[in-house]
């Protein structure tokens, strides 16, 4: 069956807001979207979760999405955050995407509101019928504190410009269901579940650990995509300690941060209520990146 949204099949990295004295770090930003054209990612997904949108204001999270698109230029995929539990706020800043020359975009699921399924379906509904761009629904229920439930997303892939799903759930069911009931593409929204995900259906990763081994993320897509299991199992075994601090450590993009700055790509900036990791955790951290063949700066 050919999927909806294979456009976003491959790597996509959800790309970390880069700061400096407070302030959104545009040249360090620039810099990001080279770096993943030069590594081979197929996408950039800025200002989502690993992004800190939360904690940006409407005009930066627009700035951040005009800069990325900019840089870009036609050299790399985009796919910016344009999620909100407010669907109106949700529509414009879709619009505001498109507008840019973004992709598509990546909304997530209403969240704080806890609509019913019923409200989960209106809201990206409106959003589709408002602005003509690739949607991926973004389902991540330990953040929005509800399911999409796999019936409703099945029903929204009913909708021409709704193609794809950032699974989220860490439910192997929830994405058979998905993938059984529709057209629909899914994308792993877990690094460590992209290759038991990808066995089922699925067609590549948001990635988080992306941020720092792009390339080694994508050999592995692509070994499985081009039918070598033993090498995409392989990348999955050396990975996965990467893969368990950046989300077991801390909360995300803590971790990632804080591995940026351990391998001299970033200063570990980031706006509270995200705080770094303590002493004990970056010791421990150095010790996985250094164990992965990462040269670290401490």
């Amino acid at each position: 069956m050919t999927r909806k949204g294979e456009l976003f099949a491959g790597l996509t990295v959800a790309v970390v807001t880069p700061f400096r004295d407070g302030e959104i770090d545009e040249p360090a930003l620039r810099k990001l979207v080279d770096y993943h054209v030069e590594q081979g990612t197929d996408c950039i997904s800025p200002v989502g979760t690993t992004g800190e949108s939360p904690t940006l204001s409407h005009d930066e999270h627009e700035r951040v999405i005009n800069i990325v698109c900019e840089q870009a230029a036609g050299r790399i995929k985009t796919m910016p955050g344009t999620g909100s539990n407010s669907t109106r706020e949700a529509i414009r800043l879709t619009k505001f995407a498109k507008a840019a020359g973004a992709t598509g975009s990546l909304s997530v699921a209403p969240y704080y509101n806890k609509p019913t399924q019923q409200g989960f379906y209106e809201h990206f509904k409106a959003i589709a019928e408002a602005v003509d761009l690739p949607i991926v629904v973004y389902n991540i229920p330990g953040r929005t504190a509800k399911n999409i439930e796999p019936e409703t997303i099945v029903k929204l892939g009913e909708l021409k410009n709704i193609v794809a799903v950032k699974e989220s759930t860490g439910s192997m069911d929830q994405s058979s269901h998905i993938l059984a009931g529709s057209e629909l593409t899914i994308l792993s929204g877990d690094d460590s579940l992209t290759l038991p995900l990808m066995a089922l259906g699925g067609s590549g990763v948001v990635s988080v650990v992306g941020n720092i081994i792009p390339r080694d993320v994508k050999a592995m897509v692509t070994a499985f995509q081009q039918g070598d299991v033993a090498t995409a199992q392989k990348w999955h075994h050396k990975m996965f300690p990467l893969c368990r601090d950046m989300l077991g450590l801390s909360t995300n993009p803590i971790p990632l941060k804080g591995a940026m700055m351990l391998l001299g790509r970033g200063n570990g900036e980031m706006r509270l209520p995200m705080t770094p990791l303590d002493e004990n955790q970056l010791k421990s951290l150095a010790k996985t990146l250094a164990s992965y063949g990462l040269a670290t700066q401490r």
